[in-house]
Order: structure tokens, then sequence, then C-alpha cells
């Protein structure tokens, strides 16, 4: 037996008559008698009886239909919790994000959320890493967006990815018109780099240690983030290694043009959480297009 088996008979204990049945389901009077009929072949006994013009149900059938419809009541109990589920479903969001992506991709994929669920409050947070790795341990935020090599300790990763780095060169610099790739360890030795917050290029996966060494050298300048440090290869025209989202935004404002490096730099992306089995189904879902974004950037 299945459903509209199930459902067509019921209508028709309900209504008294396979005509209304067959009107209160939208189907024809020949598709509610094909139906009923093919129930009672499966059962093995007759739901009905002919009564003059009209139909009757047997002692079978009044039984059966008692436990068709406490079937259909649970149903309609599971119905009714969907309904109050979705319309309590709201609530608030709490987002940390760390700033080299606060102008680039987050901002739009809020707002896809944010257009499709008017019931949801976002709280977005600008944070570093280790910040939003101990907001989330501390289930002050919801969901964080951090970057930095993996692993994260004490924090459940829902998506990660990773992005290119690239050279971010003023357009008056010599190398702006070569549009060939850079290596960073020839370069390293004769152009200045504008390193990020005392620690970089420490972070960056994959560049030796003298490279390392000459690029902290030749810094004069420090930035305390990536968006920073591209602003300022185009004020002062010096290079930057920064990540290839900064870079878009740098060269979408003019003045700096982008290249690819030699070297294979990794810029690691994660989106995380405290524990995914309690988290909203709207944190889910901003998750999911956080990651859709990221997957669409990835070469």
């Amino acid at each position: 037996m299945n459903f509209r088996q199930l459902e067509a008979f019921r209508a028709t204990m309900r209504s008294g008559s396979i005509t209304r049945a067959a009107a209160s389901l939208n189907l024809s009077q020949p598709t509610v008698s094909r139906l009923i009929k093919d129930l009672e072949a499966q059962i093995g006994f007759a739901l009905f009886i002919k009564l003059g013009r009209g139909i009757r149900p047997t002692t079978e059938g009044q039984k059966f239909y008692k436990g068709v419809d406490a079937t259909f009541m649970g149903l309609d109990r599971l119905d009714d919790l969907a309904k109050t589920l979705e319309s309590s479903s709201g609530g608030t969001l709490a987002l940390g994000v760390i700033p080299s992506l606060a102008t680039i991709e987050i901002p739009s994929a809020i707002n896809t959320l944010y257009q499709a669920r008017p019931d949801v409050k976002l709280q977005i947070y600008l944070r570093n890493t280790p910040a939003i790795i101990e907001a989330i341990q501390l289930q002050q935020l919801d969901l964080g967006v951090i970057s930095r090599q993996p692993p994260y300790n004490g924090v459940e990763i829902l998506y990660q990815t990773t992005l290119p780095y690239v050279c971010l060169v003023p357009e008056e610099h010599a190398l702006a018109s070569s549009q060939t790739e850079v290596n960073l360890n020839d370069l390293a030795q004769t152009e200045t780099f504008i390193t990020f917050g005392g620690i970089f290029p420490e972070q960056i996966a994959g560049l030796d240690a003298t490279t390392i060494a000459h690029l902290k050298q030749r810094s004069r300048l420090s930035a305390a983030n990536m968006p920073m440090a591209a602003a300022l290869a185009k004020e002062t025209g010096t290079l930057a290694i920064v990540d290839v989202l900064s870079a878009g935004v740098a060269v979408g404002t003019g003045g700096v043009t982008s290249l690819p490096l030699v070297q294979n730099l990794e810029y690691h992306l994660a989106v995380v959480t405290h524990n995914a089995g309690t988290l909203s189904r709207h944190g889910q879902e901003l998750a999911g297009i956080i990651a859709k974004r990221f997957d669409r950037i990835r070469p």
C-alpha cells in the first residue's frame, strides 16, 4: 500500500462519497476509485460496499480507517511541528571574520542570507584568527571565518580551502609591465617588501628560511592586515605579498597590479564553529554560502 491509496481511502471515509473525495484531493473520480480498488487488492478485504447509488464502509473498512486516521493524525502533528520550527527558527547569528575578508567576499555571502531569511538577525565582528577561535570555544560566536594554516584546536571545521598568494606591484614599478611570474627568492635580495604584523612572512608555508630572512631584513613597513599591506603598496611603491582576494580589491581600486608567484604559496581559509551538531540551520546555511563563494574563486 502507498500514501496515495491511503489518502484516497481516508478522504472517502471522511466525505462519505468518492465524488466528494475526488474533489477534495483535486483528482478525478475514476482515479480515486482505482486507488481504493488497488488498496483493497493489496490488503485482501473490501473497504466499501455499494448501497443504492452510494457506498458504505464495511466493518473491516471502519476498523481499518481508525488505524489509517491515527497515522494521518501523526503526520498532521509532524506538519504542525515543522511549521512551528520554521516560524521560530529565526534568532541571532554571530559571525567572526578576519579583516582581510571584511570588504571582499563575506558581505556578499551575508547579503544572500539576509535577503533570503528576513527573520534572522546577524552580528558581524572583525577579529584576528586567534581571537575568533577563542570566541568560538567560549561560544560567544556561532561561526568564524579564519585564516592561517591548520590545525585549529578546540573548534570544529565546517569547510576549509586554500587560495594562492600573489605579488602586488605598484603600476609605476618596472615589474608591472612584465606580466610574468615573480620569483621571491630572487626579488627578496633586491626589492623592498611590506611585511605583515611583525610575523609575516614566517606564516607562509613554502618560503625558505633564506628568503624569509631577506624579506624581513629589507622591510621598513609592517602592516596589521593584508588589506592595509595592499593599500601601502599602492601609496609607497613597495611590493607586497598578499592573498588573491585582497589583491583583487587593491587592483580594482587602481594603482597596482597583481603578478603570480613562482613559489606555490597557499593562503589557508576555514569556516569553523563550536559544534556542528548544535549549529542552527541558518548558521549551516551561511557556512554553505561562504563555502560556495570560496570554491568559485579557487583556481
